[in-house]
């Protein structure tokens, strides 16, 4: 009988999708909907269905946005031949990527210019992925895995880099980067880690429960890479592990002979699911739910001036 909900701390949204959500919120209100949103804005079905309801659409190519129309791009970033198309159709562009992702871009951009062959560690398919990709694509090699860096043949050697996505698994990366720096010991990184300080944050908040629980809940989306990165960090030491979309997804056959449950949400997830998983807890009689304790993630990214005309801007 799970007797104890240890809460991980820090959880759930970082700034990259503070300022993303944000910028949808502050987007209707100044053009009242429909506002058209370039993808998912982040990576979680209830922070979009909450938007669809308030009256932002979502498509899947700017293509599908009416010519002259407000279009938000999604905090994941985007190759540069989106905006191409988008200022070609007349488009008001409201970029919600987040300035992490912007780094990698840039870093991206400036290896190339150097001639650099980059090496980019990440998912195949992922929307930052296909952004950075596109920033540099005659210059990139895609690196999924240990086994693709050892066997990878860059067309030189004298000129090689690295850039990563920014949701990975920090022990798989740093993997990945071992078995390139063995076959290019010139290899060059960049100037500071890509994967941002809420992956590496929540990810490490995790190991830090793994020790006194029995079984991990993760509040995420199927579609969101930090969210599965948390549930392979916990399953990689030994302890079971379940991504759920709400309180809805819990299975009960997860929680037999268990007593101490460890909860915590990916980046993209609102704090509000985490709080309706614990009342789903303490409605079936759990009593004790603790949390961890961790310094305050005093990070913060200022919205882009197309929303913060009116008045409408804050300090963030």
């Amino acid at each position: 009988m799970v007797k104890r909900l240890v809460l991980a701390s820090p959880r759930g949204y970082c700034a990259g999708v503070e300022r993303a959500v944000e910028i949808v919120a502050r987007a209707l209100e100044l053009h009242g909907p429909p506002v058209y949103v370039r993808k998912q804005i982040v990576h979680n079905a209830h922070v979009v269905r909450d938007f669809e309801a308030r009256g932002a659409v979502f498509v899947e190519s700017e293509e599908e946005v009416p010519a002259g129309a407000a279009v938000v791009l999604s905090a994941h970033g985007v190759a540069p031949s989106v905006y191409e198309q988008a200022a070609a159709r007349g488009l008001e562009t409201i970029d919600a990527t987040c300035p992490l992702v912007s780094k990698v871009h840039a870093e991206a951009r400036g290896f190339a210019a150097q001639g650099y062959t980059i090496f980019l560690i990440g998912h195949a398919g992922h929307e930052e992925i296909v952004g950075t990709m596109g920033e540099a694509p005659e210059a990139i090699l895609l690196i999924e895995s240990a086994e693709d860096a050892a066997r990878v043949q860059p067309p030189q050697t004298e000129r090689l880099a690295y850039v990563t996505q920014t949701t990975l698994s920090v022990d798989d990366t740093e993997e990945i980067v071992a078995v390139l720096r063995r076959r290019f010991p010139a290899l060059r990184a960049p100037a500071k880690e890509d994967i941002c300080y809420a992956t590496t944050n929540r990810q490490r908040a995790v190991k830090r429960l793994l020790g006194t629980i029995d079984v991990l809940l993760v509040v995420g989306s199927r579609n969101s890479s930090n969210s599965n990165r948390l549930v392979e960090v916990a399953r990689a030491r030994g302890v079971s592990a379940h991504l759920i979309e709400d309180e809805t997804a819990i299975e009960e056959a997860w929680l037999e002979g268990v007593e101490t449950i460890g909860l915590t949400s990916g980046a993209s997830a609102p704090e509000s699911l985490v709080r309706r998983v614990v009342a789903w807890f303490t409605a079936r009689g759990v009593m004790q739910v603790d949390e961890l304790e961790a310094p305050p993630e005093a990070v913060f990214f200022r919205l882009p001036p197309e929303v913060r005309r009116g008045g409408l801007a804050t300090s963030s």
